[in-house]
């Protein structure tokens, strides 16, 4: 009888196979700082141009058709996340239902948030009024916590399927509670801003 030989755990690697190296530790807190930067400068291209042009009133009948469609095509998209978001959160869904509804809505949200930033620049902001220094602080405020939140989700999702709530770690919890009242906090504060900006220019003419 020949006696088998058992290889030790940490003998030598398979030939031809390799041990892919662990990525640095450090490049996703870079990439999210990137993106932070990136956001950021361009909103404040768009407030600047905003204070800067000056557009006839076709351009702003047109620029504001569009702003209106960016609102409703980011913030719809928003809805339904967070709606799928809180049925996971009372045991509705599945945690992973979340992480397929977002990755579809994630290009329709940038998409509009980027629309909103190019039109918002072509309908004669008035950045002088406190309601439109308000909105324009909400829409800064909602890119940020949507490339903050984008390490706490992959997080998320790297839970077990039948994850609940309840069983995850409190500081994910808190994170994730906090982005959602700021989303939606600052999407129906945008909102009512531009509704009531758009009827006080009714009322006065300008």
């Amino acid at each position: 009888m020949k006696t088998a030989v058992v290889e030790p755990s940490g003998g030598t690697d398979t030939p031809g196979k390799e041990t892919p190296a662990p990525a640095p530790a450090g490049k996703p807190v870079i990439n999210t700082a990137l993106l932070a930067l990136l956001c950021a400068g361009s909103w404040l291209a768009s407030v600047l141009a905003g204070g800067w042009a000056e557009c006839g009133p076709v351009v702003h009948r047109f620029a504001l058709a569009g702003h209106i469609l960016a609102l409703v095509l980011s913030f719809g998209a928003i809805i339904v996340v967070d709606w799928v978001g809180l049925l996971w959160l009372l045991g509705r869904r599945d945690i992973h239902d979340t992480r397929r509804v977002e990755s579809a809505a994630q290009p329709l949200i940038w998409c509009g948030l980027a629309a909103l930033l190019v039109t918002g620049s072509l309908i004669d902001p008035d950045l002088g009024n406190p309601l439109t220094q308000v909105k324009l602080a909400c829409v800064l405020l909602l890119m940020l916590n949507g490339i903050l939140l984008a390490p706490t989700m992959r997080k998320l999702h790297a839970l077990p399927p039948g994850t609940l709530f309840s069983a995850m770690a409190a500081p994910l919890r808190k994170h994730l509670m906090i982005a959602l009242c700021v989303s939606q906090g600052c999407w129906w504060t945008c909102v009512l801003v531009g509704l009531l900006n758009s009827t006080l220019r009714r009322w006065t003419g300008s």
